[in-house]
């Protein structure tokens, strides 16, 4: 089909809609059933598991694999990224990111402590598959909707994915409560991990069939072009020594959303550990309320948190949000009840979608005139990536020693403290 003008409704929509598709791996997989899957493994109190010649805190041990796979994004996503500007096709590297999340989702049907290493890399696989999707999904943004649309339309895009993931939690919850027995409700868990994997592969048809390819420069693929995104990177770099704005405002969101995305990627494992909910039942259909509860209030915390920065403007908005992080960060450090996790899940939710989709449209908003969007958006995301290794890493490693997840979370703190004081020193201009 002819390729869609820049702003219009159905390209933009088309766009939105991939987070449709692809947040049913963020909720199902990252934030609820395979958390609640990963700690039924665990029969004993110890909690202890063994995997790359070294005995593991099972908690520390996800944390540490998540770090890592994180760590290959950050170093993969500028060479992929070269590649796609130079042969002209980001569509086709976001392709491939997506089939190799969902077919990592597909293989988790098949995870177990028996077979650990294998188990672990179908994690890896739909991690790096749905974080590299993003580098170029994200790079899209400037090219397919002007700047006064992008706020919103980056709202309605997490939106969605709000909207579609519950709609699939929804089934996966009815499928896992449906039957009485743990062994039952663990095979119904695992069935969930595959329809995470075809929503994700084939809701995303919509979003490829739409979305323009790119300018294809007949270029192929040779030796010297492989480091190109290395040396866009360095462009961007030396591009920020001109930009203060860019550059004050890139510091403040390297340091908040490492700490935003560490406590989203470990939310239910603090849940499922450090909460009292009385009985196993009681705390699979805790945790996974939790989770819909934070889905549910994410949509209304969107779209409140775009109208903010309408109002007042995105970095005064942004101020306003890392504070309330900041305080659940304290709060979390204390809470031990349901009806206290339940609270702290209503204030996360209000919270984030709203920092997040703020933050990337607040991204391209301050961006320089340019058509090199993949770069600076490749730039992002490994300033992204780099920072949840950090925070995985010093998360897991203070759950680690110390033998409590409590400690780890208060440590964020700090990082949203920092991440304020830094986002006052970004120029309006």
């Amino acid at each position: 089909m002819s390729e869609l003008k820049k702003g219009s409704k159905k390209l933009l929509n088309a766009w939105a809609f991939y987070d449709w598709a692809n947040s049913v791996y963020t909720l199902t997989i990252a934030s609820s059933i395979f958390p609640i899957f990963y700690s039924a493994l665990f029969i004993s109190e110890v909690k202890k598991v063994t995997a790359f010649g070294y005995e593991f805190k099972s908690t520390a041990l996800i944390t540490f694999v998540t770090a890592f796979t994180f760590m290959v994004v950050a170093v993969m996503s500028p060479i992929l990224s070269g590649i796609a500007d130079y042969i002209g096709n980001k569509k086709n590297f976001m392709k491939f990111f997506c089939y190799v999340g969902s077919a990592g989702c597909i293989g988790l049907y098949w995870f177990s402590l028996d077979r650990i290493h294998l188990s672990l890399l179908f994690y890896f696989m739909g991690l790096i598959g749905y974080w590299g999707s993003l580098v170029y999904y994200n790079s899209y943004l400037p090219d397919i909707a002007y700047e006064e649309q992008q706020d919103s339309i980056s709202a309605k895009g997490f939106s969605l994915g709000y909207i579609g993931s519950v709609i699939l939690l929804v089934i996966n919850l009815v499928m896992v409560m449906s039957q009485e027995n743990g062994a039952d409700k663990v095979q119904m868990m695992r069935y969930s991990f595959i329809t995470v994997g075809i929503w994700w592969a084939g809701f995303s048809q919509y979003t490829f069939y739409i979305l323009p390819k790119g300018a294809s420069l007949g270029h192929k693929v040779t030796k010297d072009v492989i480091f190109n995104g290395f040396k866009e990177l360095k462009s961007v770099w030396i591009d920020l020594k001109g930009n203060l704005r860019l550059k004050r405002y890139l510091n403040a969101f390297f340091v908040f959303s490492m700490a935003v995305q560490t406590i989203m990627l470990v939310a239910v494992y603090f849940g499922e550990e450090e909460i009292n909910w009385g009985s196993d039942e009681a705390k699979t259909m805790g945790l996974i309320v939790s989770i819909l509860v934070i889905q549910l209030v994410a949509i209304i915390g969107a779209v409140l948190t775009s109208r903010a920065s309408s109002r007042f403007g995105n970095i005064p908005t942004l101020i306003a949000v890392n504070f309330i992080w900041m305080c659940l960060c304290f709060y979390a450090y204390f809470m031990k009840t349901p009806v206290q996790f339940y609270i702290a899940a209503s204030l996360v939710g209000l919270v984030m979608g709203g920092v997040q989709s703020l933050a990337r449209s607040t991204y391209s908003k301050f961006l320089p005139e340019t058509e090199d969007t993949t770069s600076y958006f490749s730039f992002y995301d490994v300033a992204e990536k780099i920072g949840i290794v950090i925070g995985m890493l010093i998360y897991g490693f203070i759950d680690q020693i110390t033998g409590s997840m409590r400690n780890s979370i208060l440590f964020l703190f700090i990082f949203f403290l920092i991440g304020i004081i830094l986002l006052y020193r970004v120029p309006k201009k």
